[in-house]
């Protein structure tokens, strides 16, 4: 989808044509790469300032980061405790990158496939990772069932079901954001004033923090799933 104006993309028109038509062919790496630097900038300027009377920035980032731990040993517990900063990455990145989205010359990164591809492939990778840590080569009975007779069968099944992790992580998060680009675009190319699309503006906030979530609590069952004993 061709969005009017992006800014970044027009800012790329600084460092030549080149910089520029890489940024209008790929501008969800452009914006992801902006949203990198400002989780980057951001978690270093809170942790720099760490005080024992915290200032705005470091109560937010604390508030931030202890809900999402508190929430995560909740739902997999305390074992899980070493797993949070590869989940609360994927929750931050996700969120503001559909987030960004609402902002006028911004293009949510999470709008396409290629990005949310790369989100799921990291988790379901990740996750096969923590199984064969936990469980070593013992990790192949995740995949075999209870039965040994049905093995062969159930294998096949646990590979589809695996593969099928990664499609439905980046498509329904692709899908989502994309559904929402298309709607926006559409009502303002309709109405043309800024008030039109503000209601799908402010359902957008929700549907950012909704599927960043959805995301990050798959993400979360699987790791536990892999940490589990195979049954």
């Amino acid at each position: 989808m061709e969005h009017p104006y992006l800014f970044f993309v027009q800012l790329f028109g600084l460092f030549g044509e080149g910089a520029k038509h890489f940024a209008q062919q790929y501008p969800w790496v452009v914006y992801s790469w902006v949203l990198m630097v400002f989780l980057i900038v951001v978690g270093a300027l809170a942790a720099k300032g760490v005080k024992m009377v915290p200032g705005k920035l470091q109560n937010l980032m604390e508030v931030v980061v202890s809900g999402i731990e508190e929430f995560m040993v909740d739902t997999i517990g305390e074992e899980g405790r070493w797993l949070f900063p590869l989940a609360a990455t994927v929750f931050l990145y996700v969120f503001l990158g559909n987030l960004i989205g609402i902002i006028p010359g911004f293009f949510p990164p999470t709008a396409n496939l290629n990005t949310t591809a790369s989100c799921a492939l990291t988790v379901v990778v990740f996750t096969h990772v923590i199984g064969i840590k936990y469980h070593g080569a013992g990790y192949i009975k995740h995949f075999l069932g209870p039965v040994w007779w049905m093995a062969p069968l159930i294998f096949i099944i646990e590979i589809i079901g695996h593969l099928a992790r990664i499609l439905s992580l980046s498509f329904r998060l692709f899908g989502n954001m994309m559904g929402h680009e298309i709607v926006l675009a559409i009502l303002f190319g309709l109405a043309g004033a800024f008030f039109a699309p503000l209601p799908i503006m402010a359902l957008g906030i929700f549907v950012a923090f909704v599927q960043g979530f959805v995301f990050f609590l798959l993400s979360i069952i699987y790791f536990s799933g892999a940490m589990e004993h195979a049954h």
